[in-house]
């Protein structure tokens, strides 16, 4: 007899994945925004007004958390190539990167996969520095992407 386990997975257990960057510094403490709003239109039809049609999908930013790093890091080396391309007229060399979320399970072997499409950073944020508090200094940074997909 096989025994299904139908709790619902821990949510600390995840890993990113950057594509074409290895070495990319993907420990994060919070990954968040995984999200999409599909928006409808009303559409009169034998004059009621209760026959709608789906427009189409916008998403949410994907949000990364972690501890800040310098600019040696390679993920930060390439946000940082985006915040700048257009004042250095570097634009060709910017590049989207294609990007999949992991949730694990107690083993670490995915048990989810949400892959995004033509990602590349459009928010990057330094939290509030407080010499009252002992706390890691924490960075986020939100990606925008062209659509994404639930994997598995």
């Amino acid at each position: 007899m096989i025994l299904l386990d139908h709790r619902p997975p821990s949510a600390f257990h995840f890993s990113v994945i950057f594509s074409g960057s290895h070495g990319f510094d993907t420990s994060f403490q919070e990954v968040g925004g995984i999200g999409a709003t599909i928006e409808v239109e009303k559409v009169p039809e034998g004059g009621q007004d209760d026959a709608v049609l789906p427009k189409g999908a916008t998403y949410s930013n994907l949000v990364l958390k972690r501890g800040i790093v310098g600019l040696q890091s390679p993920l930060m080396r390439w946000c940082n190539l985006w915040a700048n391309a257009w004042r250095t007229g570097k634009e060709a060399d910017t590049k989207t990167k294609d990007v999949q979320v992991f949730l694990l399970d107690g083993n670490r072997l995915p048990l989810h996969c949400w892959s995004f499409a033509k990602a590349y950073p459009v928010k990057w944020n330094l939290g509030a520095f407080n010499a009252e508090e002992n706390k890691v200094a924490v960075e986020t940074i939100e990606l925008t992407y062209q659509y994404f997909e639930w994997v598995y």
